[in-house]
């Protein structure tokens, strides 16, 4: 089991309770977005507001301990901050899993076509899951 609260500290960010509920619902539901975030939460805390959650997101985004996955046409979700990695979205039901993609035939064309540095790419591949199909 991961010990969060030395995760959050390793992100110089305090451990409190807040946080690692978050933590934990982002480890158990792998991508999940805010609204459904904050359903999740009201269960454990019951005065906790929404603002209370954009803040921790925001400052979580902003310390690398999670990140944010846009998703076309759909509300961002959110997952905890990992190695490298794409990922693949339903259209019809909405999972998003992670995928591995060999970026560097990608990188050395755009490199030699454009001279365009590239600082960070973010992939989403749409399409229908096994489930969906």
């Amino acid at each position: 089991m991961i010990n969060y609260t030395d995760e959050l500290r390793r992100h110089n960010l305090k451990a409190t309770p807040q946080r690692l509920a978050i933590s934990n619902t982002l480890h158990s539901y792998g991508h999940i977005n805010v609204d459904t975030l904050y359903e999740l939460m009201l269960k454990k805390f019951k005065s906790i507001s929404l603002a209370t959650i954009y803040k921790n997101i925001n400052l979580m985004l902003e310390n690398s301990y999670i990140q944010e996955v846009k998703i076309p046409q759909s509300k961002s979700v959110y997952e905890l901050t990992k190695n490298y990695h794409s990922h693949l979205v339903c259209t019809k039901c909405g999972k998003v899993e992670d995928i591995k993609l060999n970026m560097n035939p990608i990188l050395s064309e755009v490199n030699s076509n454009c001279n365009f540095e590239i600082s960070k790419t973010d992939i989403v591949l749409s399409g229908i899951c096994k489930e969906c199909q």
